[in-house]
């Protein structure tokens, strides 16, 4: 296990930090003020100027225009993404043409993979809201039908649904009786869009398909296609908690540095510092465990568990840790960090959806209990 990064990827945070420079996570009001969606369309500005700076083609291989990089890589960008809560489908997008990569024919892949890659199509995953690790649980159902397959079912808080061009569907095939991924062009037969609003005030799509024909080239039926799928969301979803809990650190560290009582910085008062220490002890905790998840999914490196296991060791950190981070925040800004005109509002909502998206802690810590009774350790 290696923690330092290399020169690419190094190269991927700092072209990351020098695009989202210019982001202020204030400049869009908050859901609490507009009483529904935030925005009818994700940032299509800072969408082009990500494709400018090569970063929507991270994972792709070098024959699609992509930089041949990893998952650490994408984590270390979307760390910088989420610093200012930006508003872009670079996780769902990215993750969505690495399956494609995978596991789709040549013919899908030529089709879809340079386009994504130079943003002139978007990409998303309808899986935001599944927690369960086999596919049996999966709400949506494939079955063949000659040169084609129907799909069946409804899938909740689907992001970026209404602005991508193709979402990505788990399916239960109802022949093998494994998980399949179906790409769903936008406004296909069969296919209805119901308007859902996430807790940041980001617009979601309740996805209803009703025989929906979809090409064969267009499903994904390789073994283990949705476990890697699953696996690569997860993991970013880490990253992006990671992020957001750092900057909303630095944040409360600067407010209480400024805010005096009694003729002294309230951060010098030992309650506060222990309460700081303590989320700091949090955000370290979230660092290593996302970069172990991020360097199995990377390398396939063996170890006592599945890659799955690291995955959901990162995402009960992820989830608890940045809960504690930003109700300390709130706590520790007093009545300044309710304030709906103050970026912290919106970085608390936002960190409420990461914790439950993919699964809350507790659904993991399930999964892993069951992984340790089947793969007993020493």
């Amino acid at each position: 296990m290696d923690f330092s990064f290399s020169e690419e990827q190094q190269a991927a945070a700092e072209a990351a930090k020098a695009v989202f420079a210019g982001v202020a996570p204030d400049s869009v009001p908050s859901p609490a003020l507009t009483g529904g969606a935030v925005a009818d369309d994700f940032d299509r500005a800072l969408w082009a100027r990500l494709a400018d700076a090569d970063l929507l083609g991270l994972l792709l291989d070098a024959r699609h225009g992509g930089a041949g990089l990893d998952a650490v890589a994408l984590c270390l960008v979307l760390r910088e993404a989420a610093k200012v809560l930006a508003r872009v489908p670079l996780l769902e997008s990215t993750a969505a043409a690495v399956a494609v990569q995978a596991h789709g024919g040549e013919e899908v892949q030529d089709e879809l993979l340079g386009r994504a890659g130079r943003g002139e199509l978007v990409l998303t995953v309808a899986a935001h809201g599944r927690t369960g690790h086999d596919g049996a649980e999966l709400a949506v159902t494939a079955g063949r039908e000659g040169d084609a397959w129907v799909l069946n079912g409804l899938q909740t808080a689907v992001p970026w649904a209404r602005n991508a061009d193709f979402v990505l569907v788990p399916a239960l095939s109802t022949g093998p009786g494994r998980a399949v991924l179906a790409l769903v062009p936008r406004g296909h037969p069969g296919v209805r869009l119901a308007d859902q609003v996430s807790t940041t005030g980001e617009a979601l799509g309740e996805l209803h398909l009703e025989s929906a024909r979809i090409p064969d080239r267009y499903v994904l039926d390789a073994d283990g296609a949705w476990e890697e799928l699953r696996n690569l969301l997860t993991t970013g979803t880490c990253a992006l908690a990671l992020g957001l809990g750092e900057r909303v650190l630095a944040m409360t560290s600067e407010y209480t540095g400024k805010r005096e009582q009694f003729g002294f910085p309230v951060a010098t008062f030992q309650a506060v510092a222990v309460q700081a220490a303590d989320r700091y002890i949090d955000l370290r905790a979230m660092e290593a465990t996302l970069w172990q998840a991020a360097w199995r999914i990377s390398t396939g490196a063996g170890g006592a568990l599945p890659a799955s296991g690291d995955v959901a060791v990162a995402k009960i950190w992820a989830s608890e840790g940045v809960r504690r981070v930003v109700q300390t925040a709130q706590h520790l800004h007093g009545g300044f960090g309710a304030d709906t005109e103050y970026a912290l509002h919106r970085y608390h909502a936002w960190a409420k959806h990461l914790e439950l998206a993919l699964g809350p802690a507790a659904a993991h810590e399930e999964y892993l209990g069951d992984l340790l009774a089947t793969h007993p350790l020493g």
